[in-house]
């Protein structure tokens, strides 16, 4: 089973960083939601960060302003996924480069679109 990391996820239906979490689980991955506030976001364990998350993580999407989400880049880069995702509105070009100087590759798309679902069709 593939593995994703949604950093930003939220418990509000109404966030991409919600979206993501439920069209992931709709397309079979294993989804890890990360906050700080940890708890439960639609019936999953919150992690509270993405070193907590045991095991190997496939891809990681990151739903965070870019100043929030460039404190984020050097744990993501020690996690070693195949592939993150920078969702628009989560990209900036200080964060883009400070990704690449970690060794990261971003993906600047939305990870909704990436396995064939639209934001649109999560209320």
């Amino acid at each position: 089973m593939k593995t994703i990391a949604i950093i930003g996820a939220s418990q509000n239906r109404e966030k991409f960083g919600n979206k993501a979490v439920r069209a992931y689980q709709d397309e079979g991955w294993q989804v890890y939601p990360i906050n700080p506030r940890g708890g439960e976001i639609e019936d999953l364990k919150v992690f509270k960060s993405i070193l907590d998350i045991p095991g190997k993580i496939d891809r990681v999407s990151i739903y965070l302003p870019p100043e929030i989400g460039i404190h984020v880049l050097s744990e993501v880069a020690l996690k070693k996924a195949n592939e993150v995702y920078l969702n628009p509105g989560s990209e900036s070009k200080e964060l883009i480069n400070k990704a690449k100087e970690l060794g990261l590759d971003p993906i600047l798309a939305c990870s909704i679109v990436a396995v064939n679902r639209q934001p649109k069709d999560y209320h």
